[in-house]
């Protein structure tokens, strides 16, 4: 019979939380990634959200940029209907959450709508997020939003 090892299972959260949210951004802003890297994206976008989930001091905001994270990979990877799965997530997490939040929220289902191919709707929350965008009074987050939601056609 093999023994558990001892884990300091919060420790571990508080640490793979981040870990992996950061290592997917890297995926996320790579100029290319290949079908592999994809899936590492994705697999290491849901590690974090479900690490952020296992905290015992998750907030509704960690929850709506996790969410937003995992669409935004969906979305990379061409996964239209999980993008926009987990752009929900982030809008119904984050309804309470700044402008800047609220925003991104927004861009997330935008870029699904995009990548399913719904003009409509991705002209809806594109103009949504905008909206928001002229609440964002932080310089370096309006420049951030802004600088993302150009990226959507």
């Amino acid at each position: 019979m093999s023994q558990t090892p001892s884990v300091d299972l919060e420790a571990a959260h508080r640490y793979f939380a981040p870990h992996c949210f950061n290592r997917a951004w890297d995926l996320i802003d790579a100029p290319t990634r290949s079908v592999e890297n994809d899936e590492t994206m994705l697999q290491l976008a849901m590690a974090s959200l479900w690490h952020w989930n296992q905290r015992p001091d998750v907030t509704a905001r960690n929850r709506s940029v996790g969410a937003w994270q995992v669409s935004r990979a969906h979305a990379l990877a061409g996964r239209g209907e999980e993008a926009m799965r987990y752009g929900q997530m982030s809008l119904a997490a984050g309804a309470a959450e700044p402008p800047f939040y609220r925003g991104y929220a927004h861009e997330a289902m935008a870029r699904a709508r995009m990548v399913l191919g719904d003009a409509r709707g991705t002209g809806e929350h594109l103009a949504a997020a905008h909206r928001l965008l002229g609440e964002v009074t932080d310089p370096e987050e309006h420049e951030m939003l802004e600088k993302d939601l150009r990226t959507i056609e």
